[in-house]
């Protein structure tokens, strides 16, 4: 993982729509001492609880909105939404991991790269590297009509 290739999971993490909790439990269990994961959805977090407890880590979960963490924080890591069903939610989603902290780890769709290279240097930060890769995704959700699908995504590691 590129958070422990570039030694970013020291600090404070936080996973910004953490969901199952998948990408704070991952930085729990390659070494990061304090984590908080953050998702509107409580049947979500309490998903994450019981993963963090299945792989044995210790994790703070919090639900609430993009708004309801407040500080700084070392590292972001999120898989934000894609904005498939609301237009520019993953913009939202890094506006605001910008105010929170220096060194973010987002996950997007490869088609919006163009946009989303802009949209970091419009906002004053760079994008220090990207690894495109793809994702295979189960049908989880009502609006999902496959049950599979495979997208090509891109990871951002994102600093000042």
């Amino acid at each position: 993982m590129s958070c422990f290739e570039h030694e970013d999971l020291n600090g404070q993490i936080l996973d910004l729509g953490t969901g199952t909790g998948r990408l704070a439990i991952g930085a729990a269990l390659m070494g990061a001492e304090s984590i908080v994961g953050l998702d509107l959805d409580k049947k979500s977090v309490a998903l994450a609880v019981r993963n963090a407890k299945t792989a044995q880590v210790s994790v703070d979960w919090v639900v609430g909105n993009l708004d309801s963490v407040r500080g700084k924080f070392d590292t972001v890591v999120m898989n934000p939404p894609y904005g498939n069903r609301s237009p520019h939610q993953d913009v939202h989603f890094l506006t605001r991991a910008f105010e929170l902290a220096n060194v973010i780890y987002s996950i997007h769709k490869s088609s919006t790269r163009k946009f989303l290279v802009q949209f970091v240097r419009k906002s004053g930060r760079q994008v220090a590297q990207l690894r495109s890769m793809a994702m295979p995704i189960p049908h989880l959700f009502d609006f999902h009509q496959k049950k599979w699908k495979t997208i090509e995504i891109d990871l951002y590691r994102i600093t000042v």
